[in-house]
């Protein structure tokens, strides 16, 4: 496997804490590990950084995901080469180019916005490598334009239900409360199947959670196990073929973690989420959906889609930050079904994961609530080993 194809599986196991959003909440708690976890900046990691020096590890890997998102390009796109980290770090008229365009974007910013992320590579390029300048005709006279889905919206769309009767109607959709509080742990195995060709063929997932925020997902990948802990305080991702073979999660990375723990046993989620609001319906494959906003935390952005119909989560939304703007991660949730039995508590069974550089599918072969599982499992996590030849 190259190297490009390793950053865009990191991407997918920090997607991946998202796994069983709407999964069920119970009582109990986990021993957490103490102490502050160091935070590696790009610079100590990568060679030949320059205009992202000091910027968190984290946060370097997501500005990559983005400049392939915002121009609908792949790694080798600006790198040229994906055969080593060294190639990677080796300079070329792209990647010169880049740098001096994010320099351009910051000053922009900075004079202009506050130094808010107004402007960013989106902006532009709008999934094109070569920005469009002039409007086209199909822009200026469609007749039904999608409709606009902002990333948050400060207070709820004029006329908007609240949105406690919302969550009120999920919560009874998969099950009620009463059910929920009594489901304390799940253990849930299936099949992922990636973006890549080298990642393209089903491979064995695993999930452990327990109450009220630990969670664990190992991924059996053809470089070996990938794994994603959260210990309810702090959390790590253990990747092979990277070059920090043990990483740990901070900032907005450590919020995504801990939010997508706690919605894993969602009868509390008026607790976990804050100023709830609500925009503009849309529609996601044929349901009409309304469009909870809330923030994390730790102030992040998150977005949450009910089926009108149903209550059922269709897809939630996250966001991080990075340098050059906000990073989005999307899962959808479909085949819900009961589990613990036919009057059980609803899951569910296949998850869509996007994220700025890639997509995977995950389909639940079982899901075991109620499971005892050994709080081994929400440990630190070994350095992950690379188990096939490699770069």
């Amino acid at each position: 496997m190259n190297v490009g194809s390793r950053l865009k599986i990191l991407s997918a196991m920090i997607v991946v804490c998202s796994l069983a959003a709407t999964l069920v909440r119970g009582q109990g708690s986990g021993q957490a590990q103490a102490g502050p976890q160091k935070e590696l900046m790009a610079e100590d990691v990568y060679k030949n950084i320059q205009v992202f020096r000091g910027v968190p590890e984290n946060q370097f890997l997501a500005t990559m995901g983005f400049f392939c998102g915002s121009l609908s390009e792949s790694c080798e796109f600006c790198h040229k080469s994906e055969a080593t980290w060294a190639a990677y770090a080796e300079d070329n008229d792209m990647k010169n180019m880049a740098r001096r365009m994010v320099l351009m974007m910051n000053a922009l910013n900075k004079q202009y916005f506050g130094g808010k992320h107004e402007v960013t590579c989106y902006t532009c390029h709008r999934n094109s490598a070569i920005p469009k300048t002039t409007p086209t005709f199909a822009d200026i006279y469609n007749p039904n334009p999608p409709p606009e889905d902002p990333d948050t919206i400060a207070a709820s769309s004029p006329g908007a239900p609240p949105a406690g009767p919302m969550l009120d109607k999920y919560l009874r959709a998969i099950g009620g409360v009463e059910k929920l509080e009594t489901v304390t742990s799940f253990v849930a195995k299936g099949t992922y199947e990636g973006y890549s060709a080298a990642e393209g063929e089903k491979r064995g997932i695993e999930i452990f959670a327990k109450a009220p925020a630990q969670r664990t997902t190992m991924m059996h990948t053809i470089n070996g196990d990938m794994t994603t802990v959260y210990d309810s305080r702090t959390g790590w991702v253990a990747e092979p073929g990277r070059p920090v073979p043990l990483l740990a999660l901070t900032d907005l990375f450590l919020d995504i973690a801990r939010t997508e723990a706690e919605l894993s046993f969602p009868a509390h989620i008026k607790d976990t989420l804050k100023n709830l609001r609500v925009g503009d319906s849309v529609t996601i494959r044929g349901k009409d959906c309304y469009v909870v906003y809330a923030d994390s935390a730790a102030g992040a952005p998150v977005k949450l889609y009910f089926d009108e119909a149903t209550g059922l989560l269709m897809r939630l939304t996250r966001f991080t930050d990075s340098p050059v703007g906000h990073y989005r991660y999307e899962t959808d949730y479909s085949d819900y079904r009961p589990v613990g039995g036919p009057m059980g508590v609803k899951m569910p069974y296949h998850q869509v994961l996007s994220w700025m550089d890639g997509r995977a599918t995950i389909t639940f072969t079982s899901i075991q609530i109620n499971a005892k599982i050994d709080d081994s499992k929400f440990g630190k996590p070994a350095p992950a080993v690379l188990t096939t030849p490699g770069n």
